[in-house]
């Protein structure tokens, strides 16, 4: 897999979005596909916040997804104090269990350490597992 920055493949930016709203519009009911896409279109920059990291399969001739991974300065409106967050890490269904999400979360704790982020949030609604694996330890936030 390697690594480009959504910012660099904005054609990928509506079949994300998609992606994005089937998996997290049940969560998020006042949230649309084309609200979405808008935020992903606003990642235009390459190593600053907020931006998105796709992951590319390269034995693929066509440029396939095989996921992503979001660094936002704020993921949740009510909590803006916290910043910045690991956002939105999906993986294609063909593609899970293969460590793509781990090289992926990785990949964006590189990026937030290259631009001098000390620290980062996230949230997650069933992941909690994955993520103490990798080291990230449940907080309260008030």
């Amino acid at each position: 897999m390697k690594f480009v920055y959504l910012a660099e493949r904005m054609n990928h930016a509506p079949r994300l979005a998609a992606a994005h709203y089937r998996e997290w519009g049940p969560l998020l009911p006042d949230w649309s596909e084309s609200e979405a896409l808008a935020e992903l279109e606003s990642h235009q920059h390459r190593c600053a916040v907020p931006t998105t990291i796709l992951g590319i399969d390269e034995s693929s001739d066509e440029d396939q997804l095989i996921g992503s991974v979001s660094l936002l300065a704020n993921d949740h409106e009510q909590i803006r104090a916290y910043s910045p967050w690991l956002a939105s890490l999906y993986v294609w269904p063909a593609y899970r269990g293969q460590g793509h999400g781990v090289a992926l979360v990785q990949r964006c704790l590189a990026e937030a350490r290259a631009l001098g982020l000390p620290k980062i949030y996230l949230y997650t609604a069933g992941q909690q597992v994955f993520y103490r694996k990798l080291g990230w330890r449940d907080t309260t936030i008030p």
